[in-house]
C-alpha cells in the first residue's frame, strides 16, 4: 500500500455496554461487505468474531476481536470490544489502534454504564466519535427517549446523519434529503443542522455560505472528516443489524465520516522521561521511519500460536525486515505478517502506515513501541484502570504448581488489566482484575485451556505495622552455653518513628569498642528480620528509626548469630513499648451512579469508614462521587455496587496511601493473629 492510500484506510473501535449489539453489528458489516455468506448469531454461538469457547458459552464477548473488510474503496480495520466493565482493559487498549470510536447503543435498552465510560475515554484520548443506535425495529422502542438521552449524555454535537422510517424498516439520509418522513425527529431540521455544523468547521465553506446563503451537498464532502475528527460533529446513525436495515448506510458513513489516519488523531513518540522528555508527532506516511505500537495480544485457540496486533503509525516493514522493541538493541525478524479476521489470519507482504497488522510468535507486550531501527520512545496508551479486585489462588493438584505460572503469564500478556504475582509478605499467589466476573473468566480459561483447577479466597489485606511513640536504652542480652563455645551478645537500642514513607533507618551510635565493628551490622540484620515478619499482627514494620547506642562483647562467645538474635529480641521489646499501631491501605474511589442512588451510595461509603471528597452532577441523570475508603471495606465492591444500583453503577479504584487503623479494628486483627500463632505453636 502506497502513501496515497493512507487516505483510504479507516480504523474503528466498536465500543459500548454489554448487550448493545456490537458483535451482531460487526457480523452484519462483514455479511453486507460480502466477507461472510451468512449472518452469525451471538445466541446460537455462530459468530465469526466470538470464536473462543468462553465467549460462545457465556453468550457475550470476553475478548476483543480484530477484523477487516473492504467497502467503498476503503480498507476498514475494526476491533470489536467487550462491553462489560470487568473486561474494560481490552476495550480501552483498543482505542490506541483507531482514529474513530463507534459507540453502539441498543434502542431497546438505552445508554449503559460502559457506554458513557467509553464515549468519554475516547473523547479524552482525542478520537473521533460516532454513535450507532441498533435494534430500531425492536418492540416497544421509544426512539424519542433514546435520542433525548444521547443528547443529554453526550451533548448537542450529536447530529443524526440518518433517521429510521417506516417503523424501523428503513432509514432516510439526512445529509442528502432535505425532507421526508421519519419515526423520530424532523428530516429537514436534521439536514439543516448537520449542514450548518459542517460549514462552521471550514472557513471557505463559511465564506461561500455567507455569500450565497447555501452550500451544495457535494461541496460538504471534504469538510466532513475534519468536522468529525475535531469532535465538532458526532454522527448518529440508526440501524437494525439482524433486520439488515441501515447496515450499508453504516458502512458508507465510515467511508464518509470516519477520519483517515492522515486526518484523525496523530500519536506522538515520547523520548526521555520527566522534564527532559521530548514529544515528537508521528507523521502517518509510508516513506517515514517504521513506527508501530502493539495494541492487542491474542492466541490461536487451535494452534496456540501467539499473535501480536500492532497499529502502524509510520513507514513500512516486510517479513524479511527487522523490528526493534523501543529500548532494545537486538532486533527481531518478523518472518511473516498477517491480517486477522477473528480466528482467520491471512499473510500479507508488508505492514504499512495506517494499517493494523499482526506478528506471529514474537515476544511483544501491549503498549510496546516497535521501530524499524534501534531507538527509544513510548506512545502513551489511554489511561487504563488499576486492577484492584484480587483473589489468592492455589492449584487443587500439586503437580499444577509449575503449570499455573505459565497460564497466568499468558493471561497477563493478553489482558492489560490482569496482573498476578507472588506476595513476598504473605507467600500467596495473588491475581488482580477489574471485578469478580473478570477473574471468574480467568479461572474458567485456566481449566478449559490448561486443564488447571484452582481454589480461590480473598487475599490478605496488606496492612503495615509501625509505632507512634519512642523509647530509649532498651536492653537485651543473649546468652547460650552448650558445653563448647557459647553465644553472647548484649545490645542497647533506641527506637523512634521515622517520617511516614521514609522507611527504615539504622544508626550506629556506638563510640569506642563496646561492640566490635564486625558485629554491629548483625544487630541491623536482626532488626530487619523482625520487621519483615511483624511484631503485633504478622505484617511488615515500616517507618521506624533504630539507633544502636550501647552493648557488650565477649572475647570468645560473641558471634554474628548472637548479635542477630539480640537485635531481633531488643527490637521486639522496644517495639511493644512504643505504642504500636497498624496502618491500612486507603484507596480512591470514583463512583458513577444514577442520581436516585446518590443517597444510598454516600450512606454506604460512610458505613465503610469512608470519606466523601466531592460530587459532580453529570449529563444523563448521573452523578460522580469521589471518596477515600479503606481497601478492607471495598475489596469486593463490584458485587456490592451492582446490588445497590441494579447494575447501573460503575467505579474506578486507585491506590492512594496508608492510614492508621482504628483501635477497635486493630485489636480484632491482633487477636486473630495471636489466635493463629497459638494454633501453629
Amino acid at each position: 500500500m502506497c502513501a496515497a492510500q493512507i487516505d483510504q484506510i479507516r480504523n474503528v473501535v466498536l465500543a459500548g455496554h454489554s448487550g448493545a449489539g456490537k458483535t451482531t453489528l460487526a457480523e452484519a458489516l462483514l455479511h453486507k461487505a460480502g466477507v461472510t455468506t451468512r449472518l452469525g448469531s451471538v445466541d446460537d454461538g455462530t459468530t465469526l468474531l466470538d470464536f473462543d469457547e468462553e465467549s460462545r458459552e457465556r453468550k457475550h464477548t470476553v475478548d476483543s476481536a480484530v477484523f477487516h473488510l473492504d467497502h467503498g474503496g476503503c480498507l476498514m480495520n475494526f476491533i470489536d470490544t467487550p462491553g462489560l466493565p470487568d473486561y474494560a482493559g481490552q476495550a480501552i487498549a483498543a482505542l490506541a489502534a483507531a482514529e474513530t470510536a463507534a459507540i453502539v447503543i441498543s434502542a431497546a435498552s438505552g445508554i449503559g454504564v460502559n457506554t458513557r465510560r467509553m464515549f468519554n475515554l475516547a473523547k479524552t484520548y482525542g478520537l473521533a466519535r460516532m454513535i450507532i443506535v441498533t435494534r430500531i425495529d425492536a418492540e416497544n422502542v421509544n426512539l424519542a427517549d433514546v435520542v433525548a438521552g444521547i443528547r443529554e449524555s453526550f451533548g448537542h454535537e450529536c447530529r443524526p446523519v440518518n433517521l429510521p422510517t417506516g417503523g424501523g424498516r428503513a432509514v432516510v439520509d439526512c445529509l442528502a434529503a432535505e425532507g421526508g418522513q421519519a419515526d423520530v425527529l424532523n428530516v429537514g431540521e436534521c439536514h439543516t443542522a448537520l449542514c450548518d455544523a459542517i460549514v462552521e468547521t471550514d472557513e471557505k465553506l463559511m465564506e461561500k455560505f455567507l455569500e450565497t446563503g447555501s452550500v451544495p451537498a457535494e461541496a460538504l464532502g471534504p469538510a466532513i472528516g475534519q468536522a468529525v475528527a475535531s469532535g465538532h460533529i458526532v454522527p448518529v446513525l440508526f440501524c437494525s443489524a439482524r433486520g439488515d436495515v441501515g447496515v450499508k448506510e453504516v458502512l458508507d458513513a465510515f467511508v464518509r465520516f470516519a477520519p483517515s489516519p492522515r486526518v484523525g488523531k496523530r500519536r506522538a513518540l515520547v523520548i526521555g522521561e520527566g522534564e527532559s522528555a521530548k514529544s515528537v508527532e508521528i507523521e502517518p506516511k509510508a516513506e517515514g521511519d517504521f513506527v508501530a505500537q502493539v495494541v492487542k495480544i491474542t492466541s490461536d485457540p487451535k494452534s496456540n500460536i501467539k499473535y501480536s496486533v500492532a497499529r502502524v503509525h509510520s513507514g513500512r516493514l516486510s517479513g524479511d525486515g527487522q523490528v526493534f522493541v523501543a529500548g532494545d538493541r537486538k532486533g527481531q525478524r518478523p518472518g511473516h505478517l498477517f491480517k486477522l479476521r477473528g480466528p482467520e489470519h491471512a499473510e500479507i507482504p508488508e505492514a504499512t502506515a495506517g494499517d493494523l497488522v499482526a506478528f506471529a510468535k514474537l515476544d511483544f507486550k501491549v503498549g510496546q513501541v516497535l521501530l524499524g531501527k534501534a531507538g527509544e520512545g513510548t506512545i502513551p496508551l489511554p489511561k487504563l484502570p488499576t486492577p484492584m479486585y484480587a483473589l489468592a489462588i492455589e492449584p487443587k493438584a500439586r503437580g499444577d504448581v509449575e503449570k499455573i505460572s505459565g497460564a497466568l503469564h499468558r493471561f497477563a500478556e493478553e489482558d492489560p488489566c490482569f496482573e498476578c504475582h507472588r506476595d513476598a509478605e504473605t507467600g500467596e499467589l495473588v491475581m488482580h482484575g477489574l471485578g469478580d466476573q473478570h477473574l471468574n473468566v480467568v479461572r474458567s480459561k485456566m481449566k478449559r485451556y490448561f486443564k488447571i483447577e484452582v481454589d480461590t479466597k480473598p487475599p490478605k489485606i496488606p496492612y503495615r505495622e509501625t509505632i507512634s511513640g519512642s523509647v530509649k536504652y532498651v536492653e537485651y542480652t543473649h546468652k547460650k552455653q552448650t558445653g563448647g563455645a557459647g553465644q553472647f551478645a548484649r545490645v542497647f537500642i533506641d527506637l523512634e518513628p521515622n517520617e511516614r514513607g521514609k522507611g527504615y533507618e539504622f544508626i550506629d551510635k556506638i563510640f569506642g569498642g563496646v561492640i566490635d565493628q564486625a558485629f554491629r551490622p548483625s544487630v541491623d540484620k536482626g532488626c530487619q528480620a523482625v520487621m519483615k515478619k511483624g511484631v503485633i499482627a504478622g505484617y511488615p514494620v515500616v517507618d521506624v528509626k533504630v539507633s544502636l547506642v550501647d552493648g557488650k562483647t565477649h572475647p570468645v562467645d560473641s558471634k554474628d548469630i548472637a548479635f542477630q538474635i539480640a537485635g531481633r529480641q531488643a527490637f521486639k521489646k522496644a517495639f511493644l513499648q512504643c505504642k504500636p499501631i497498624l496502618l491500612e491501605p486507603i484507596v480512591n474511589l470514583e463512583i458513577t451512579v444514577p442520581t436516585e442512588n446518590m443517597g444510598d451510595i454516600t450512606r454506604d461509603i460512610a458505613g465503610k469508614r469512608g470519606q466523601i471528597l466531592g460530587q459532580d452532577i453529570l449529563p444523563g441523570n448521573q452523578v460522580s462521587i469521589r471518596a477515600q475508603v479503606p481497601l478492607a471495606e471495598v475489596a469486593s465492591y463490584a458485587s456490592q455496587l451492582k446490588s445497590v444500583t441494579g447494575g447501573q453503577g460503575s467505579f474506578i479504584m486507585e491506590p492512594s496511601h496508608y492510614d492508621v487503623v482504628p483501635p477497635n479494628i486493630q485489636q480484632q486483627i491482633m487477636a486473630q493473629y495471636k489466635s493463629k500463632d497459638e494454633e501453629e505453636e
